[in-house]
Protein backbone atom coordinates (compact mmCIF):
# COMPACT_ATOMS: atom_id res chain seq x y z
CA UNK A 1 0.00 0.00 0.00
CA UNK A 2 1.60 3.58 -1.31
CA UNK A 3 2.38 5.43 1.89
CA UNK A 4 -0.20 8.13 1.03
CA UNK A 5 -2.80 5.63 0.61
CA UNK A 6 -4.85 5.65 -2.79
CA UNK A 7 -7.18 7.83 -4.36
CA UNK A 8 -10.87 5.59 -5.09
CA UNK A 9 -12.17 5.96 -8.35
CA UNK A 10 -16.02 6.52 -8.56
CA UNK A 11 -18.39 3.88 -8.75
CA UNK A 12 -18.87 4.57 -12.49
CA UNK A 13 -15.67 4.63 -13.43
CA UNK A 14 -15.39 1.08 -12.71
CA UNK A 15 -16.46 -2.09 -15.06
CA UNK A 16 -19.43 -3.30 -14.31
CA UNK A 17 -20.11 -6.91 -14.41
CA UNK A 18 -22.07 -6.54 -17.66
CA UNK A 19 -18.77 -5.33 -19.19
CA UNK A 20 -16.95 -7.40 -17.48
CA UNK A 21 -18.61 -10.21 -19.08
CA UNK A 22 -18.95 -8.85 -22.22
CA UNK A 23 -15.40 -8.32 -22.68
CA UNK A 24 -14.56 -12.15 -20.67
CA UNK A 25 -16.33 -13.75 -23.63
CA UNK A 26 -15.09 -11.54 -26.29
CA UNK A 27 -11.67 -12.92 -25.14
CA UNK A 28 -13.02 -16.15 -25.23
CA UNK A 29 -14.29 -16.33 -28.69
CA UNK A 30 -10.09 -15.33 -29.09
CA UNK A 31 -9.29 -18.30 -27.51
CA UNK A 32 -8.73 -17.13 -24.15
CA UNK A 33 -8.98 -20.01 -21.72
CA UNK A 34 -8.00 -18.65 -18.43
CA UNK A 35 -8.91 -15.52 -15.99
CA UNK A 36 -7.88 -13.93 -13.74
CA UNK A 37 -9.55 -11.40 -11.37
CA UNK A 38 -6.87 -9.41 -9.22
CA UNK A 39 -6.14 -6.35 -7.60
CA UNK A 40 -6.14 -4.13 -5.69
CA UNK A 41 -8.55 -6.50 -4.07
CA UNK A 42 -11.34 -8.20 -6.03
CA UNK A 43 -13.27 -9.63 -3.35
CA UNK A 44 -14.24 -6.23 -1.88
CA UNK A 45 -16.77 -6.09 -4.96
CA UNK A 46 -20.21 -6.45 -3.77
CA UNK A 47 -21.50 -9.93 -4.88
CA UNK A 48 -18.26 -11.27 -6.24
CA UNK A 49 -19.63 -14.86 -6.16
CA UNK A 50 -22.36 -14.25 -8.70
CA UNK A 51 -19.80 -12.76 -10.86
CA UNK A 52 -17.59 -15.73 -10.96
CA UNK A 53 -20.21 -18.21 -11.36
CA UNK A 54 -21.14 -16.09 -14.28
CA UNK A 55 -17.45 -16.06 -15.98
CA UNK A 56 -16.86 -19.53 -15.09
CA UNK A 57 -19.78 -20.70 -17.16
CA UNK A 58 -18.57 -18.71 -20.30
CA UNK A 59 -17.84 -21.34 -22.81
CA UNK A 60 -14.40 -21.63 -23.43
CA UNK A 61 -12.97 -20.94 -20.12
CA UNK A 62 -11.11 -23.67 -18.49
CA UNK A 63 -9.95 -22.15 -15.75
CA UNK A 64 -10.83 -19.33 -13.02
CA UNK A 65 -8.29 -17.94 -10.44
CA UNK A 66 -8.08 -14.73 -7.99
CA UNK A 67 -5.35 -13.00 -6.75
CA UNK A 68 -6.27 -12.03 -3.33
CA UNK A 69 -5.01 -10.44 -0.22
CA UNK A 70 -6.43 -12.77 2.03
CA UNK A 71 -8.48 -10.75 4.36
CA UNK A 72 -11.62 -11.52 3.75
CA UNK A 73 -10.90 -15.11 1.66
CA UNK A 74 -11.87 -17.34 4.26
CA UNK A 75 -16.03 -15.99 5.04
CA UNK A 76 -16.54 -15.93 0.75
CA UNK A 77 -14.54 -18.96 0.50
CA UNK A 78 -17.44 -21.75 0.36
CA UNK A 79 -19.36 -19.51 -2.04
CA UNK A 80 -16.27 -19.06 -4.64
CA UNK A 81 -15.83 -22.17 -4.76
CA UNK A 82 -19.23 -23.16 -5.54
CA UNK A 83 -18.92 -20.67 -8.35
CA UNK A 84 -16.21 -22.38 -9.97
CA UNK A 85 -12.66 -20.68 -9.21
CA UNK A 86 -10.14 -23.08 -9.64
CA UNK A 87 -7.40 -21.70 -8.30
CA UNK A 88 -6.28 -19.36 -5.66
CA UNK A 89 -2.90 -16.59 -5.12
CA UNK A 90 -2.72 -15.39 -1.52
CA UNK A 91 -0.56 -12.14 -1.45
CA UNK A 92 1.61 -12.70 1.91
CA UNK A 93 5.32 -10.72 1.63
CA UNK A 94 5.91 -11.31 5.42
CA UNK A 95 5.36 -13.77 8.08
CA UNK A 96 6.10 -11.29 10.95
CA UNK A 97 3.33 -9.56 12.08
CA UNK A 98 4.86 -5.77 12.87
CA UNK A 99 6.62 -5.98 8.76
CA UNK A 100 2.63 -7.09 7.69
CA UNK A 101 1.23 -4.03 9.33
CA UNK A 102 4.36 -1.77 8.35
CA UNK A 103 3.85 -3.19 4.49
CA UNK A 104 -0.13 -3.29 4.31
CA UNK A 105 -0.70 -0.16 6.68
CA UNK A 106 -3.29 -2.42 8.66
CA UNK A 107 -3.22 -5.24 10.97
CA UNK A 108 -4.70 -9.46 9.51
CA UNK A 109 -1.61 -11.58 9.29
CA UNK A 110 -3.56 -14.45 10.95
CA UNK A 111 -6.72 -13.44 8.65
CA UNK A 112 -4.55 -14.24 6.03
CA UNK A 113 -2.40 -17.42 7.34
CA UNK A 114 -6.35 -18.38 8.44
CA UNK A 115 -7.13 -17.65 4.88
CA UNK A 116 -4.68 -19.93 3.69
CA UNK A 117 -5.35 -23.56 5.92
CA UNK A 118 -8.80 -22.90 4.99
CA UNK A 119 -8.04 -22.74 1.40
CA UNK A 120 -6.03 -26.12 1.54
CA UNK A 121 -8.76 -27.59 3.60
CA UNK A 122 -11.21 -26.84 0.97
CA UNK A 123 -9.23 -29.00 -1.17
CA UNK A 124 -7.19 -26.62 -3.12
CA UNK A 125 -3.58 -28.00 -4.91
CA UNK A 126 -1.63 -26.33 -5.19
CA UNK A 127 -2.40 -22.76 -2.80
CA UNK A 128 -0.10 -20.31 -4.52
CA UNK A 129 1.41 -17.48 -1.93
CA UNK A 130 2.62 -14.44 -3.78
CA UNK A 131 5.59 -12.82 -1.86
CA UNK A 132 7.14 -9.39 -3.11
CA UNK A 133 10.68 -10.05 -1.82
CA UNK A 134 12.86 -6.46 -0.80
CA UNK A 135 16.28 -6.44 0.42
CA UNK A 136 16.43 -5.39 4.10
CA UNK A 137 13.07 -5.95 4.61
CA UNK A 138 11.53 -9.48 4.28
CA UNK A 139 14.85 -11.34 2.74
CA UNK A 140 15.73 -13.23 6.18
CA UNK A 141 12.48 -14.84 6.17
CA UNK A 142 12.65 -16.57 2.35
CA UNK A 143 13.76 -19.97 4.24
CA UNK A 144 10.67 -19.47 7.11
CA UNK A 145 8.14 -19.39 3.04
CA UNK A 146 10.14 -22.29 1.90
CA UNK A 147 9.45 -24.38 5.17
CA UNK A 148 5.84 -23.88 4.78
CA UNK A 149 6.25 -25.77 1.14
CA UNK A 150 7.19 -28.88 3.42
CA UNK A 151 3.93 -30.34 4.29
CA UNK A 152 1.36 -28.70 2.49
CA UNK A 153 0.87 -28.13 -1.21
CA UNK A 154 1.62 -24.53 -0.80
CA UNK A 155 3.88 -22.89 -4.06
CA UNK A 156 5.03 -19.95 -2.68
CA UNK A 157 5.73 -17.09 -5.43
CA UNK A 158 9.07 -15.62 -4.91
CA UNK A 159 8.73 -12.23 -6.52
CA UNK A 160 11.37 -9.81 -7.57
CA UNK A 161 10.50 -5.94 -6.29
CA UNK A 162 9.09 -4.32 -9.50
CA UNK A 163 8.37 -0.48 -10.01
CA UNK A 164 5.29 1.01 -9.63
CA UNK A 165 4.04 4.21 -8.81
CA UNK A 166 3.84 4.77 -5.48
CA UNK A 167 5.94 2.10 -4.37
CA UNK A 168 9.24 3.53 -2.99
CA UNK A 169 10.96 0.96 -5.73
CA UNK A 170 14.90 1.73 -5.54
CA UNK A 171 17.70 -0.79 -6.51
CA UNK A 172 19.02 -1.03 -3.32
CA UNK A 173 15.85 -2.74 -1.70
CA UNK A 174 16.16 -4.92 -5.21
CA UNK A 175 17.49 -8.79 -4.55
CA UNK A 176 17.30 -10.72 -7.85
CA UNK A 177 16.00 -14.16 -8.32
CA UNK A 178 19.62 -15.31 -8.00
CA UNK A 179 19.95 -13.93 -4.94
CA UNK A 180 16.70 -15.43 -3.15
CA UNK A 181 18.11 -18.47 -4.75
CA UNK A 182 22.22 -18.33 -2.75
CA UNK A 183 19.63 -17.72 0.10
CA UNK A 184 17.83 -20.42 0.04
CA UNK A 185 20.29 -23.10 -0.74
CA UNK A 186 22.75 -22.21 2.32
CA UNK A 187 19.74 -24.39 4.07
CA UNK A 188 18.28 -26.06 1.29
CA UNK A 189 21.01 -27.20 -0.69
CA UNK A 190 18.95 -29.95 -2.82
CA UNK A 191 17.07 -27.54 -3.92
CA UNK A 192 15.80 -28.49 -7.54
CA UNK A 193 14.32 -27.31 -10.64
CA UNK A 194 11.36 -28.12 -12.05
CA UNK A 195 9.98 -28.19 -15.39
CA UNK A 196 7.52 -25.24 -16.82
CA UNK A 197 5.94 -24.56 -19.89
CA UNK A 198 6.93 -22.62 -22.32
CA UNK A 199 4.62 -19.47 -21.25
CA UNK A 200 4.98 -19.67 -17.44
CA UNK A 201 5.98 -16.91 -15.65
CA UNK A 202 7.79 -18.42 -12.72
CA UNK A 203 10.48 -20.71 -12.60
CA UNK A 204 9.85 -23.55 -10.14
CA UNK A 205 12.28 -25.41 -7.81
CA UNK A 206 11.27 -27.55 -5.44
CA UNK A 207 13.12 -29.17 -2.36
CA UNK A 208 13.08 -33.36 -2.93
CA UNK A 209 10.30 -34.92 -0.17
CA UNK A 210 8.54 -31.59 -0.04
CA UNK A 211 4.90 -31.57 -0.74
CA UNK A 212 4.57 -28.33 -2.25
CA UNK A 213 7.09 -26.09 -4.19
CA UNK A 214 8.48 -22.42 -4.62
CA UNK A 215 8.53 -20.18 -7.84
CA UNK A 216 10.75 -16.97 -8.73
CA UNK A 217 8.99 -14.38 -10.93
CA UNK A 218 12.21 -12.65 -12.42
CA UNK A 219 10.51 -10.05 -13.96
CA UNK A 220 13.57 -7.79 -13.59
CA UNK A 221 16.57 -9.65 -13.67
CA UNK A 222 15.75 -12.55 -16.05
CA UNK A 223 12.45 -11.57 -17.87
CA UNK A 224 10.15 -13.89 -19.29
CA UNK A 225 8.50 -11.18 -22.05
CA UNK A 226 9.22 -13.94 -25.12
CA UNK A 227 6.91 -16.39 -24.04
CA UNK A 228 4.42 -14.12 -22.29
CA UNK A 229 0.87 -14.13 -23.32
CA UNK A 230 -0.86 -12.54 -20.69
CA UNK A 231 -3.07 -9.23 -21.08
CA UNK A 232 -5.02 -7.33 -18.57
CA UNK A 233 -8.26 -5.20 -18.25
CA UNK A 234 -7.84 -3.21 -15.59
CA UNK A 235 -10.69 -2.88 -12.97
CA UNK A 236 -11.79 0.76 -15.20
CA UNK A 237 -11.76 -1.12 -18.31
CA UNK A 238 -8.10 0.18 -19.80
CA UNK A 239 -6.51 -2.95 -21.77
CA UNK A 240 -2.21 -3.01 -20.86
CA UNK A 241 -0.95 -5.41 -23.25
CA UNK A 242 2.07 -5.22 -20.47
CA UNK A 243 1.82 -4.22 -17.58
CA UNK A 244 4.84 -2.12 -16.87
CA UNK A 245 3.30 -0.28 -20.03
CA UNK A 246 1.91 3.12 -19.16
CA UNK A 247 -0.04 2.58 -23.04
CA UNK A 248 -3.70 1.89 -22.16
CA UNK A 249 -6.65 1.04 -24.82
CA UNK A 250 -9.88 2.33 -23.17
CA UNK A 251 -12.56 -0.48 -23.86
CA UNK A 252 -14.67 0.54 -21.21
CA UNK A 253 -15.57 4.18 -22.83
CA UNK A 254 -15.86 2.22 -26.43
CA UNK A 255 -18.49 0.46 -25.20
CA UNK A 256 -19.86 3.10 -23.03
CA UNK A 257 -20.17 4.62 -26.52
CA UNK A 258 -21.87 2.03 -28.60
CA UNK A 259 -18.70 0.10 -29.63
CA UNK A 260 -19.38 -3.35 -31.55
CA UNK A 261 -17.88 -6.45 -30.83
CA UNK A 262 -16.08 -6.23 -33.77
CA UNK A 263 -15.03 -2.43 -32.91
CA UNK A 264 -13.49 -3.88 -29.77
CA UNK A 265 -12.05 -7.35 -31.80
CA UNK A 266 -10.18 -4.40 -33.92
CA UNK A 267 -9.30 -2.19 -31.02
CA UNK A 268 -7.76 -5.28 -28.87
CA UNK A 269 -5.92 -6.91 -32.04
CA UNK A 270 -4.32 -3.78 -32.98
CA UNK A 271 -3.11 -3.47 -29.33
CA UNK A 272 -1.81 -6.90 -29.24
CA UNK A 273 0.07 -6.28 -32.62
CA UNK A 274 2.12 -3.51 -31.06
CA UNK A 275 3.16 -5.44 -27.88
CA UNK A 276 6.87 -5.04 -27.68
CA UNK A 277 9.26 -8.20 -27.57
CA UNK A 278 10.22 -7.04 -23.68
CA UNK A 279 9.65 -4.51 -21.45
CA UNK A 280 12.31 -1.55 -21.23
CA UNK A 281 14.28 -3.11 -18.09
CA UNK A 282 13.77 -1.85 -14.31
CA UNK A 283 15.63 1.78 -14.14
CA UNK A 284 13.62 2.61 -17.93
CA UNK A 285 10.54 1.31 -16.29
CA UNK A 286 11.28 3.45 -12.67
CA UNK A 287 11.33 6.27 -14.88
CA UNK A 288 7.97 5.52 -16.30
CA UNK A 289 4.95 7.11 -16.10
CA UNK A 290 2.63 4.18 -14.64
CA UNK A 291 -0.19 3.28 -12.61
CA UNK A 292 0.35 2.10 -8.96
CA UNK A 293 0.01 -1.79 -8.67
CA UNK A 294 -2.95 -1.09 -6.26
CA UNK A 295 -4.59 0.69 -8.82
CA UNK A 296 -4.31 -1.33 -12.05
CA UNK A 297 -6.58 -4.41 -10.73
CA UNK A 298 -8.25 -6.31 -13.35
Amino acid sequence: MPALGVELKPKDHILTYEEILRLASLFASFGVTKIRLTGGEPLIRKEIEQLVAQLSDIPGISSLAITTNGLLLSRKLEALKAGGVSLFNISLDTLKPDKFLQVTRRPGLDDVLKAIHDTINAGYDPVKVNAVVMRGFNDDELVDFVAMTEHQPIEVRFIEYMPFGGNAWNDTSFLPYQDMLSIIRATYSTLERQDDGPTETSKTWKVPGFRGSVGFISSMSDNFCSGCNRIRITADGKLKVCLFGSSEIDLRDMMREGATNLDLKKAIFNAIQRKKAAHAGMYEIAKSDNRPMILIGG
